[in-house]
């Protein structure tokens, strides 16, 4: 058995999703489980070197995860060519810098999304890293959600026959900040930050879409700012200029109609955070997080619509799960060890930072509809 280790800037992990999912989740367990299997006795351990601008918060984070290198100088970590990978999780507002910078050290890219703040800056990012050559993925975590992957297995299967519509309902109450703290950081609702939910969703639900339901070929959408006024991390009031919900329709080139609702300021009545209801002429389906429950055409109850009597049924015992039939690890991990191997391998890795650009055209694309109030055409993108 033999280890082989790869250098790893980690830019930006002293946010939560950066902490929670990428470093601890992520990086961490792979180190604690011996790293990445690569077959024939030989593994590939991550060696993360912490990068951020506030030595202290990266110290302390290292030290209690047992990481040994972390450094303010993202220059000097650059120029390291023990590090091979550049990894980017800060707000969206400093990404496309840094990367372009990582491109031109030559380092491989993985990074969150959204890859810039406007869809020129993300192609641009896409063209610079295949002209320098350099490997590159973009975080699409949702694919690898356990209840996703079952919800692909049905697609796949051909279990829906052909798909009518997808209900997409994403969304829960984001508190203002006053009586109780917030769960996102206050610069998610200022627009000159990089804030907003259209921004921030439109990138995921593009490629959940894409991949498991068929190419969106135009979209509609209405934008809200539910909160005018939050209270930020120090107890200071400020004004929400971005949007804290999104309320579109896409249609896809297959003739399939997509709904989908995001909210920061809504109340959760539904199975998760997150429910995707799919219909289709032989079955419908309806995912969560991890669960996914599914109704044939043959189990379809006949109720009728009388407003005058109690219901009779309950319409949630008529839905029968979807078994794991397999092991299901943490979203994050499962891409992370991909793109490793991506890189030391060359095993294949799809979601590339051009994909990552397709999520930013369609918040770019929501928010021009939005302002102009009417369905807007989705256009391949050219390098």
């Amino acid at each position: 058995m033999s280890t082989h280790k790869i250098g790893i800037i980690m830019n930006g992990v002293t946010g939560r999703m950066g902490t929670n999912q990428h470093l601890i989740r992520s990086i961490k367990a792979i180190r604690e489980q011996g790293g990445v299997a690569l077959g024939d006795g030989e593994f590939l351990m991550p060696d993360p070197i912490l990068v951020g601008r506030n030595e202290g918060k990266l110290q302390r984070l290292a030290e209690a995860h047992g990481i040994s290198r972390y450094s303010t100088n993202l220059e000097a970590c650059l120029d390291d060519s023990y590090n091979v990978i550049y990894f980017d999780s800060q707000t969206t507002v400093r990404r496309a810098e840094s990367i372009k910078q990582a491109i031109q050290a030559g380092k491989h890219i993985y990074c969150e999304k959204p890859t810039a703040t406007s869809l020129e800056g993300s192609v641009e990012l896409a063209r610079l890293a295949r002209e320098a050559g350099v490997k590159n993925g973009v975080v699409q975590d949702k694919l690898f959600l356990p209840s996703l992957l079952k919800m692909k297995r049905l697609v796949d299967s051909g279990f829906f026959g052909e798909i009518l519509s997808v209900k997409l309902d994403f969304g829960y109450w984001v508190f203002e900040g006053d009586w109780q703290d917030g769960q996102r950081p206050s610069w998610n609702y200022r627009e000159e930050d990089g804030g907003g939910i259209i921004v921030d969703m439109f990138a995921h639900w593009r490629y959940v879409i894409d991949n498991l339901f068929g190419n969106v070929k135009s979209v509609s959408c209405l934008g809200a700012t539910h909160i005018p006024e939050r209270v930020d991390e120090e107890g200071n009031k400020y004004k929400a200029t971005a949007d804290d919900a999104a309320y579109a329709i896409f249609e896809l080139e297959n003739g399939v109609i997509v709904q989908a609702n995001s909210s920061w300021a809504t109340r959760v009545n539904r199975d998760d955070l997150l429910t995707i209801q799919v219909d289709g002429k032989l079955g419908s389906a309806v995912a969560g997080l991890r669960d996914c429950k599914v109704q044939h055409r043959v189990n379809t109850p006949k109720p009728t619509w009388n407003p005058d009597i109690p219901n009779p049924f309950d319409f949630e015992e008529q839905w029968e799960e979807v078994p794991d039939n397999a092991v299901f690890d943490n979203a994050f991990k499962v891409q992370w060890e991909m793109f490793l191997k991506h890189v030391h391998q060359d095993e294949a890795f799809p979601w590339d930072l051009l994909e990552g650009a397709k999520g930013t055209q369609l918040s770019d694309l929501g928010l021009q509809s939005w302002k102009e109030r009417r369905f807007v055409d989705v256009p391949d993108i050219k390098l």
